[in-house]
């Protein structure tokens, strides 16, 4: 702890993240897509809050790339540096948590112990994770981006799946076998997983 935390106190807010989520009519939550890259989270996540939008729910998206333009721009991809992104995301999950949002966010996410981290950090009642199940051939083929092609070229160093490890989520709360399964269909299982859970009403309440 540097000396300038000692003199920082918390502020407790007068409206609370109960008071938020009733004035949205929904809960909070994070959805954390975790995979290769390739492997459909963005699609799907960005697919999820278009559906959410629609049920009228307050949601958004942390993308991986996105993020790394501007918050964490100054990261590479170390092991160290992976581990600083996400944690600094995680703490902002856990702000939009407390401001009442469904928080998805899209990162690869290759180490189970930063996964976890997260999990502690907003409570494990808040964390749905969703495992892009997807082959590196799979991901290899799409290869949407060209960067499974420049990391075979040594132009990407400790690219996860190819020069840097990807650990699978031991007992993900979701998993999707993105090479043979529809968006839709994807989309529907987590937000009958969500009503499921008391997180999304079971009626649209947009427009009203």
């Amino acid at each position: 702890m540097g000396s300038g935390e000692r003199h920082l106190v918390w502020h407790n807010a007068t409206i609370t993240r109960k008071h938020r989520e009733e004035l949205g009519g929904h809960k909070s939550v994070a959805i954390w897509f975790t995979g290769l890259s390739g492997s459909g989270k963005s699609t799907l996540a960005h697919a999820l809050e278009d559906r959410l939008y629609r049920l009228g729910c307050r949601s958004y998206v942390f993308d991986g790339d996105n993020v790394r333009h501007g918050l964490n721009r100054d990261l590479g991809f170390s092991a160290e540096d992976r581990k600083e992104n996400i944690r600094r995301i995680g703490e902002m999950v856990k702000l939009f948590l407390d401001a009442g949002v469904i928080t998805i966010t899209a990162f690869i996410s290759p180490f189970k112990a930063d996964r976890q981290w997260v999990r502690e950090l907003v409570g494990p009642e808040n964390f749905v994770e969703v495992y892009c199940d997807c082959s590196l051939d799979v991901c290899e083929e799409r290869d949407v981006k060209g960067s499974y092609k420049k990391a075979r070229a040594g132009l990407i160093p400790e690219f996860t799946g190819i020069s840097s490890p990807y650990e699978k989520p031991d007992a993900p709360e979701l998993s999707f076998d993105t090479a043979n399964s529809g968006i839709d269909e994807c989309v529907d299982s987590i937000v009958t997983y969500l009503i499921g859970r008391g997180t999304v009403p079971a009626s649209p309440t947009a427009g009203k």
